[in-house]
């Protein structure tokens, strides 16, 4: 027999505190049972696969059919390539001329497109806020123009009538005046930013361009980016123009250069499709380095306006 009470007692109440106290008692065991993936989850996925494969298909076809020398592709055209032959990108980049038609191309497209991207911030802010009357009207203008016609003659007269036919400023001109969807984007993503801001700018005396360049704009640069990259897509992809308004091979771009590049070598594919990556590497690589963005503006000029 134990010759301290105390102890006894807290030697019986213990195991009861152990129970009831939430330090004490015993964390019960719990099974969970891991859920295999939803059927429409996988679904989604599958899709998205086959969506890659479809868009991807191509460049890689191209990527196959560019490493392959002349006579490995006449043995196998769609077979996968054995050995990889780089002198196609090199020959390619000799014969083309394009180190002379890449910078017209970069020049073209890097004015062009800042220009219209100029112009839709122009038109699609006063257009958001309302400054303007008619706006419903405005915004229907704004849609039907994606849907009116290249006027090739139109633009060839005005072009001619203003003494820059074959002039690298005529033709930037005219490419910078194709804004695209560039309004559009630009007023719905007007429509996100809050009116109290013009009205603060307004108290603290700040004049309307001022606002528009050192507020606005720095707001608006998810949209703005995705107005220029649509916009330079657009310029850097253009090939009718180009041969109408610059016959002077010197000024051509770089589509023009593999246009006339296509014509003279057919018969060796290979180099033809080293050729055509070259033109397409800059948009791509482009692209997987401001897709964020891109989808950023979209879905901002979309879903908040």
């Amino acid at each position: 027999m134990s010759t301290n009470p105390q102890a006894d007692v807290l030697s019986t109440e213990l195991p009861t505190r152990r129970a009831t106290h939430p330090r004490l008692a015993p964390v019960p065991r719990t099974t969970t049972r891991r859920r295999g993936p939803r059927p429409g989850r996988i679904a989604g996925y599958v899709l998205i696969a086959a969506v890659m494969v479809l868009y991807l298909f191509p460049l890689l076809f191209l990527l196959n059919t560019a490493l392959k020398s002349n006579a490995e592709f006449n043995a196998d055209p769609v077979g996968v390539l054995t050995s990889i032959n780089f002198g196609n990108f090199a020959s390619a980049w000799v014969k083309g001329n394009f180190g002379a038609y890449i910078l017209n191309s970069v020049l073209y497209t890097a004015c062009a497109a800042g220009l219209g991207t100029l112009v839709s911030l122009l038109l699609g802010f006063p257009v958001g806020r309302g400054y303007f009357k008619h706006t419903k009207l405005w915004n229907l203008v704004f849609v039907l123009m994606l849907f009116l016609p290249n006027a090739l003659i139109t633009q060839f007269q005005l072009v001619r009538n203003l003494g820059l036919y074959d002039n690298r400023l005529g033709y930037i001109l005219i490419m910078a005046a194709g804004v695209g969807v560039g309004p559009i984007l630009m007023t719905g993503f007007v429509k996100s930013l809050p009116k109290e801001l013009d009205e603060a700018a307004a108290l603290d005396g700040i004049g309307y361009w001022r606002y528009l360049f050192t507020f606005v704009l720095p707001l608006a640069r998810p949209a703005v980016a995705t107005i220029f990259i649509l916009q330079a897509i657009g310029v850097w992809n253009d090939i009718i123009l180009a041969t109408i308004l610059l016959p002077d091979q010197s000024k051509s771009p770089l589509t023009l250069g593999l246009f006339a590049f296509q014509g003279t070598y057919t018969s060796q594919w290979g180099l033809l499709s080293a050729a055509t990556l070259i033109v397409a590497a800059p948009l791509v690589i482009a692209y997987i380095f401001l897709q964020r963005y891109l989808v950023g503006g979209v879905i901002g000029g979309a879903v908040k306006g």
